[in-house]
């Protein structure tokens, strides 16, 4: 921002509704715009919002103790600490669920930030406090700044923050966030990339500690490899990534071990053991030939808002970016290069370490059976609503295809490769619905999707008896406004 004061003045004038109808409302960025709204929808209040006190001060300690960012903590201290109390700031760091921990800097600043909640065991999640740098890098996934009047509550209009989610280099979740708050006339618009680069030095460090520790797994557990005798086995860590295998060809570099003991099956469907060690596991292939069925994988994403998948009838929420990967993979049964999928997932500009790091993630909580790699690629078998409308689509069955539809693939989605396969279901369906002109289809269609051109021709398909009539034709002024 190259004039805060004036942006942050105009962002107010804005939130008030000061500013005459005409003014510049897309200088508001997208991203605080939206963090506005899911604040609103978890009623923040605004006016007198407070971040909750989540752990009493005699609880912290314990929470410093066991958190992995815990290890890489003097490295944070020598880079931004000392930078922070020159500029006037502090340096929070706050675990995934928002809790801040840490808080360091700039003793002028902790006092003042005493005085607004911002201290250790409060939760500053965009549901608890609103549009925040820590809750929003969290909701987002992503590096973000926050500046004075974006925060959605008014009494951290006083404060800039910027802050970075910090991933386990290990399973890809999400260990927290790394944030610099303070003054609005202290930020500088450097500290964004400073914070960013801070949450990358601590993954590398914590890559670095893993491999260390995996190595040191892997000399101390050889023994039980060698005590196979030649049968295939491995050595697989407490997180389930493969330390060290014998005569194991095709196993997958990471394994599900949510179950713990028994019965583990691998992505090819091959049987096999774990028996657990000191520091993880051993796994035994079992010598049959056992192969496990096909998982089995509904998608049920028209008209979603909100995303979830049923893994052999078992729901698992999902972020939006994980539910388009997943329709992404489920209409290219073949597979996807890491170019591929960022190309339809973020355009052009689109970065494959993104997409393999979206892959990452999604496969630990899937499982690394649903989704393989080289390339990507659904191995479960999978019943997705999006792709079960297509054949009576094809056949020109109409009233078949109404039935199973649901309103528009993802509306929330901006995916490239999404908006395309929604677009050409949309129009297919509206057209053979429109061509039909049958009243019971139109009004199947147009509850899902209330769009101009399928409601004006239900409207003349109705006779003016029919109860439905006073809907549609509010519906219909309803587009005519947004015209």
């Amino acid at each position: 921002m190259t004039d805060p004061g004036s942006y942050a003045y105009l962002v107010s004038q804005l939130r008030d509704g000061v500013l005459p109808a005409g003014s510049p409302a897309k200088a508001i960025r997208a991203l605080v715009s939206a963090s506005w709204q899911r604040s609103l929808a978890a009623s923040v209040d605004p006016e007198h919002g407070e971040p909750p006190v989540v752990y009493a001060e005699n609880e912290i300690a314990d929470l410093r103790e066991d958190h992995p960012l815990a290890a890489v903590l003097p490295t944070l201290r020598a880079m931004l600490v000392s930078i922070a109390d020159e500029a006037e700031h502090v340096m929070i760091i706050a675990d995934a669920g928002g809790h801040l921990l840490w808080r360091e800097g700039s003793a002028k600043v902790r006092h003042r930030a005493d005085k607004v909640l911002l201290t250790e065991g409060t939760r500053w999640t965009e549901e608890a406090i609103g549009t925040n740098a820590m809750g929003t890098a969290l909701a987002m996934d992503s590096p973000v700044v926050i500046h004075a009047t974006e925060h959605l509550v008014h009494t951290y209009h006083p404060w800039t923050c910027a802050a970075a989610p910090v991933h386990d280099p290990d399973t890809g979740a999400m260990l927290g966030v790394i944030d610099v708050t303070g003054p609005m006339s202290t930020m500088h618009p450097s500290t964004l990339a400073l914070v960013s680069t801070a949450a990358q030095l601590a993954e590398s460090q914590l890559q670095v500690m893993m491999t260390v520790r995996n190595e040191r797994f892997r000399l101390r557990n050889l023994r039980h490899l060698a005590g196979l005798r030649g049968e295939p086995g491995a050595l697989i860590s407490s997180s389930g990534r493969v330390v060290a295998a014998e005569s194991c060809t095709g196993i997958p570099s990471r394994v599900d071990i949510s179950g713990e003991r028994g019965t583990l099956w691998l992505p090819d469907g091959r049987e096999a053991t774990l028996e657990p060690l000191a520091e993880g596991y051993l796994l035994r292939l079992s010598s049959g030939t056992s192969r496990r069925r096909q998982q089995l994988l509904s998608l049920p994403f028209l008209g979603a808002n909100e995303t979830a998948v049923l893994l052999d009838g078992r729901e698992i929420p999902l972020t939006l970016r994980h539910a388009e990967i997943l329709t992404l993979l489920a209409l290219n049964p073949k597979g996807m290069t890491a170019e591929q999928l960022a190309l339809t997932l973020y355009g052009e500009s689109g970065n494959p370490v993104t997409a393999r790091a979206e892959i990452h993630r999604l496969r630990t909580q899937l499982g690394a059976s649903v989704v393989s790699t080289k390339p990507y690629r659904l191995e479960a078998e999978v019943d997705a609503d999006f792709i079960n409308v297509r054949k009576p689509l094809r056949e020109r069955k109409v009233r078949e295809a109404v039935a199973l539809w649901r309103g528009p693939l993802l509306p929330r989605s901006n995916a490239p490769g999404i908006i395309a396969e929604r677009e050409l279901t949309l129009t297919h369906l509206r057209r053979l619905v429109i061509e039909r002109g049958d009243p019971d289809t139109l009004w199947t269609y147009v509850r899902a999707a209330p769009d101009q051109e399928a409601l004006e021709a239900l409207a003349r398909s109705l006779p003016g008896t029919d109860p439905r009539r006073g809907w549609v034709e509010s519906q219909l002024r309803l587009c005519l406004t947004d015209d």
